[in-house]
């Protein structure tokens, strides 16, 4: 059968309603944010911190140190994210993008330690996508459950590279059987004076004027070129899967694979792509943690960013824009951890108090008596705490990351639409 024009495509879908945004809309009875609205909402939360910070005096909270710190932190999640979005817009539900990150920060180290750190970029990125490669092939060819494959990759990208550590870094100079002797740098970029400039409007502490200043400062100053591909990579992404034909040939198969089939796509194919693509996109991630904030593979440290970058995907509604919006919320609440935050995470409870009391207004005025009490319950809490504290306990803090991830994923969960075969074990023949 001769591949379907993408007109023929977007049209039967259509017609079988999987896709489109128009139709989801009229489904679900929601609309999309558009663009005009996503930069308001950018706007509202940038004078939110600027007021908190004015009236708590945390200075941190929007200072270039912190806002860096949260780009850092954020990159790893997204690529995560990205890769999870990849494969479950294909219909894969990838668990296991906690174990690719784990083999690209080794093989990443690996191969970076003996020859150069580009060298690692590629053997890291090779070393998720093999990861993507199994799963695809224990999901896709045997029918195995997704979420089981996805749990026993990841006890097997753990267990495979302990062992492989202890085998090649133990004896090495500088090197343990947790460790792998020092990787050279990744290298940086930064807009010439821009950054002193932009430090020294931070410094007035300006209403609004030296937030957007620290911010900017930055997303500009001493920018990793692995950070620069991230961003790359979440803009292709974007147009390779919503304005191509093979994109849409891709998503169909998350959508109705028997009607895809039916067309003349060959499911597995893409399937096949997509999953691959996300293990690499995830190995690439794992790297990232490798070379640019500790120059050192160590043990243990994805510290479970595979799973945040799967709830910065669900957060961002299975799409690259809203993605990237969670990865850096959840970065800039990582940030924190980093930078000894307990003083910022205490200002921004009183954003978080103030958001509640807004919520707990909207569901009183949609008659949602009960989550309207919740809400100004909790709010009143929040507001009690800070107002008898200084600031608040470091064990909070490392936890901080994880405590917005469950928020997030509770306050976004009722406008989500997940790819309609998701997850689905699909059989080649169905749409015969």
């Amino acid at each position: 059968m001769s591949a379907p024009s993408p007109t023929s495509e977007k049209a039967a879908q259509d017609q079988g309603g999987t896709t489109g945004a128009g139709t989801v809309a009229r489904r679900t009875g929601r609309r999309r944010l558009s663009l005009p609205v996503v930069l308001l909402i950018v706007a509202g939360a940038l004078v939110a911190l600027s007021a908190v910070r004015a009236i708590t005096g945390a200075q941190d909270i929007t200072s270039a140190g912190q806002v860096a710190g949260a780009l850092t932190m954020a990159v790893p999640i997204g690529l995560a994210g990205l890769g999870g979005l990849w494969a479950e817009r294909a219909g894969v539900v990838n668990i296991g993008l906690e174990g690719m990150m784990i083999l690209g920060t080794f093989f990443g180290a690996w191969a970076g330690w003996q020859t150069n750190p580009w060298v690692g970029v590629l053997a890291g990125v090779l070393g998720g996508a093999l990861g993507g490669a199994i799963h695809a092939f224990v999901t896709i060819t045997i029918g195995v459950d997704h979420i089981v494959s996805g749990v026993a990759i990841n006890i097997l990208a753990l267990g495979a590279t302990q062992y492989l550590a202890k085998l090649f870094f133990a004896d090495k100079p500088a090197g343990s059987p947790k460790q792998s002797p020092p990787i050279g740098d990744i290298s940086t970029v930064s807009i010439p004076g821009l950054s002193d400039w932009l430090d020294k409007l931070a410094a007035h502490h300006w209403f609004l004027v030296s937030d957007l200043a620290g911010i900017l400062g930055g997303l500009t100053t001493d920018v990793s070129l692995l950070t620069l591909l991230a961003v790359v990579l979440v803009i292709g992404t974007f147009f390779v899967l919503w304005r191509t034909p093979f994109g849409l040939r891709l998503r169909s198969c998350g959508e109705n694979p028997t009607a895809a089939e039916s067309l003349g796509v060959n499911v597995y194919r893409y399937k096949y792509l997509a999953v691959i693509a996300s293990g690499g996109l995830a190995g690439l991630g794992g790297v990232f943690i490798t070379m640019v904030p500790s120059h050192i593979y160590n043990e243990g440290q994805t510290g479970g960013r595979g799973y945040i970058g799967l709830a910065a995907m669900i957060f961002g509604n299975w799409r690259p824009g809203g993605l990237a919006m969670g990865a850096g919320l959840f970065g800039y609440t990582d940030s924190l951890q980093l930078r000894n935050g307990g003083p910022s995470v205490h200002a921004l409870l009183l954003l978080v108090a103030v958001l509640l009391v807004l919520m707990a207004a909207w569901r009183a005025y949609k008659r949602q008596t009960v989550a309207a009490v919740v809400s100004g319950v909790f709010a009143v809490a929040l507001f009690v705490w800070y107002a008898m504290t200084d600031t608040v306990p470091i064990q909070f803090v490392t936890a901080t990351p994880y405590v917005a991830t469950l928020l997030v994923l509770s306050l976004a969960s009722q406008r989500l639409r997940m790819p309609k075969a998701d997850g689905m074990v699909y059989r080649k023949g169905q749409g015969k």
